[in-house]
């Protein structure tokens, strides 16, 4: 059998693992030392991230107690977990009785942790969750979870919210009517609330709820109009900023993509306004490929606005970020490539700067090398008309090699 669960008390705010080393800083929160010395001195962060002070001081006291006690914890569990079995199989009699009975305990949290692993991967479990009126249940409880903290009546009203959640993301929210369920504004509000202010394991369990939402619905069914998308938006770009989870920048990288395909125009927008563009290229010198594919694509989108290529061409990183994708990443992450810099630089009038930074960077270089090697039409129709618009631009510098002069004479 699986080790129990451990106590909340256990788990690193920041990771949401079991701690290892257990430190507090000022405000009285415990981490483990390894995220919270990452937290300050890799990610420059000057706050308490559980409680979002500032902090005056960067000192770490050990704490031994808690220390002692997780590894009691540990030896404990270990010695049990072979003989004690966590949960019983759910009876398919027993769910209204044990569905009334979350929405009465006063132990919520303890109720769902143990629902939850009840249904994990337990297909009939989640099935006959859905036909007795479970997911219903979820949202009557997450919304009085939701307003209960935000009035705070109960500072820890919020972690029955986030459990509620984490039961939701087990169910597949495959079909038509679990979707319209979970899409009204009970179970909407507070999924949205805890992208923005749960903790990392109950934001990834929002951000799949989603995800599977957005997968179900398709194009044709929007998701957004009952969420303040804007704010779900900042929310997102300020867990990218951050980087602390690999996972949750995958995630919040995956909404923002479905966020920005159903909307246009002032929504877009606003999202450059909170500062998108700004996150996605500093986003792209340390990602990966599916990173920055991901993060090109959104660049892509945004720069189709007035407002996304003006914060594009502020940017003094923009152009050699993007420009270091060609050729070097994937042939998708090229054509994304190519696409940026050409609705930055033909679709409107560029500044100078930004065809600077296009010949300094290496970019110039690789787009002549594109249209060598590169299949797709459109990408090298967009590449050649970049060298053809801007050629006399470049060829006054004298650092531009002798044979892209004559590629350029070539071209024109």
């Amino acid at each position: 059998m699986a080790m129990e669960e451990p106590p909340q008390l256990f788990l690193c705010p920041i990771s949401m693992e079991l701690m290892e080393d257990p430190v507090t800083v000022s405000t009285g929160v415990t981490y483990d030392r390894r995220s919270i010395e990452r937290w300050f001195f890799k990610y420059g962060k000057t706050t308490c991230p559980a409680t979002m002070q500032r902090l005056n001081s960067f000192d770490l006291t050990p704490n031994h107690t808690l220390k002692r006690v997780i590894s009691t914890w540990l030896d404990r569990a270990s010695s049990s977990s072979s003989s004690t079995p966590l949960c019983t199989k759910l009876a398919r009699e027993k769910l209204p009785s044990v569905l009334a009975g979350i929405e009465a305990t006063p132990f919520k949290v303890t109720a769902l942790k143990n629902l939850r692993r009840c249904m994990d991967e337990d297909v009939a479990a989640q099935q006959d969750f859905v036909a007795y009126g479970g997911i219903q249940v979820l949202g009557r409880v997450m919304t009085q979870a939701l307003a209960e903290s935000c009035a705070g009546v109960d500072f820890s009203a919020f972690r029955t919210c986030e459990e509620a959640g984490a039961v939701l993301a087990t169910l597949p929210l495959s079909d038509d009517a679990s979707v319209e369920l979970v899409l009204k504004p009970e179970c909407m509000k507070p999924v949205v609330a805890v992208v923005q202010r749960g903790s990392a394991e109950s934001r990834l369990h929002a951000m799949a709820i989603l995800a599977k939402i957005s997968g179900a619905s398709g194009a044709d069914r929007d998701w957004t109009p009952g969420v303040d998308v804007d704010d779900l938006v900042k929310s997102l770009l300020e867990l990218l900023s951050d980087g602390a989870s690999a996972k949750l920048s995958s995630r919040a990288l995956d909404v923002l993509l479905d966020v920005t395909a159903r909307s246009r125009g002032a929504r877009r927008a606003k999202a450059v306004e909170v500062g998108a563009v700004c996150v996605l290229v500093e986003l792209l010198p340390d990602a990966d490929r599916r990173v920055a594919e991901r993060a090109l694509l959104l660049l892509k989108r945004l720069c189709k606005c007035p407002e996304g290529r003006l914060a594009f061409a502020e940017h003094a990183l923009a152009v050699s970020a993007v420009a270091r994708t060609m050729l070097r990443v994937s042939v998708l992450a090229s054509r994304l490539a190519v696409s940026v810099l050409w609705l930055v630089a033909c679709s409107a009038t560029p500044a100078e700067r930004v065809l600077d930074d296009m010949l300094v960077s290496g970019g110039v270089g690789k787009l002549l090398a594109l249209l060598q090697v590169e299949n797709s039409a459109s990408t090298k129709e967009k590449a050649a008309k970049l060298l053809r618009v801007h050629g006399p631009f470049w060829r006054q510098y004298p650092c531009f090699p002798t044979d892209l002069r004559d590629y350029l004479k070539f071209l024109n």
